[in-house]
Formats: structure tokens, C-alpha cells, sequence
């Protein structure tokens, strides 16, 4: 599948927000119910993201709420996507 100069960005921030999110952050992923879970998998077909929804996406990932990140994460989201709100499908 082909992407565009502007998809190819988005994906590579996306890839680079991941790395930070765990490496820097300690957000990796979880175990729920004995499966794997991993923010990826909660990100819609659809619609936008904002960095809100993508801390709240992080905390259900790892089975908690903790709002003293809230700010980090919506920071390392704008950061790395550019933007508060992206289209979900950069997110996949």
C-alpha cells in the first residue's frame, strides 16, 4: 500500500510517540483477562484521536488512571503527531 510523503510522517511519528510512550513513559502494555493488550489495538478504524482520548487509550491499555501522566502523554502525542486531534487511521 502506498503512502503519501504526509501518511509516511504521521506513521513515523506515530511509531516514535509508541517508543516514547514506553521507553520513556513505562506505558508497554498489559495482560487483560490473560491477553496481551497494547494501545494499537484500541485505536479506532475511524474518526479523530486527540491526545485526550490517546492518554485515556494508554491508561485502559494498562488498567489504570493515572492523571498525573495525563499531561505527559497529551505533550509526547503533540509532539510526535503534530497536532492535538489526528485522523485515527495515522494511528494503525
Amino acid at each position: 500500500m502506498a503512502h503519501s510523503q504526509f501518511g509516511m510522517a504521521h506513521a513515523q511519528g506515530f511509531d516514535a510517540l509508541l517508543r516514547h510512550v514506553c521507553v520513556e513513559l513505562g506505558f508497554c502494555g498489559s495482560v487483560v483477562d490473560g491477553e496481551p493488550r497494547h494501545v494499537s489495538m484500541l485505536i479506532p478504524a475511524a474518526g479523530t484521536v486527540t491526545a485526550d482520548r490517546f492518554a485515556d487509550l494508554v491508561f485502559e491499555t494498562e488498567g489504570l488512571v493515572l492523571e498525573t501522566h495525563r499531561q505527559q502523554l497529551r505533550a509526547a502525542f503533540m509532539r510526535y503527531m503534530g497536532s492535538e486531534v489526528v485522523d485515527a487511521h495515522l494511528l494503525r
